[in-house]
């Protein structure tokens, strides 16, 4: 499957980045309140490099991150998708599937209707076994999202995680799964 498709949903196309998102992906993750379950938010120049590792590993794998655009309407609200994590854990290597969406977006399904033709993506196009996802403890938000896409919290594999200093308050981590149907 390329990794340049798209895919669409009833509202939403999920589409490759391009460069002219840049400055609205840069707005998202400088924003503290959208990045409130992260360590900081990011500078421009860090937003630009983690657009730049997105767009170049999407074609290594065959799928990544999507932009996430409401059609006519606004152009870039977001990101979802599949990605590989590039940390050691007791359930690595796996695909994670995540999502960031601007504030102005929240409460509207989006992140759950966009998370679930990923989902879909993963299963029957790319013929994935299992899809995971974790968030801090207290990211309640990203449960809400998690559950009602499907995913089964498991607690056994809760976990701290390796890229937070120790005590860090978002240091703990919670992990759900999901089974293809």
């Amino acid at each position: 499957m390329p990794a340049q498709c798209e895919l669409r949903t009833e509202r939403l196309l999920l589409r490759p980045f391009v460069e002219e998102d840049a400055g609205a992906f840069a707005a998202l993750n400088a924003d503290p309140r959208v990045m409130e379950h992260f360590e900081r938010p990011l500078s421009r120049d860090e937003s630009d490099a983690l657009l730049g590792r997105i767009r170049a590993g999407a074609p290594e794998e065959g799928f990544g991150l999507w932009a996430v655009e409401i059609p006519e309407r606004v152009p870039f609200i977001g990101f979802v998708g599949l990605t590989r994590p590039s940390f050691t854990a007791p359930f690595t290597p796996c695909v994670e599937i995540g999502w960031r969406l601007a504030r102005a977006c929240w409460n509207q399904g989006y992140a759950t209707e966009a998370a679930l033709a990923s989902l879909a993506f993963g299963f029957e196009q790319l013929g994935l076994s299992e899809i995971l996802s974790w968030t801090a403890t207290e990211n309640r938000a990203s449960r809400r999202v998690m559950e009602k896409i499907g995913m089964t919290h498991d607690p056994s594999g809760d976990f701290d995680h390796p890229r937070l200093p120790r005590g860090h308050r978002l240091e703990r981590h919670v992990l759900y799964r999901i089974a293809r149907p």
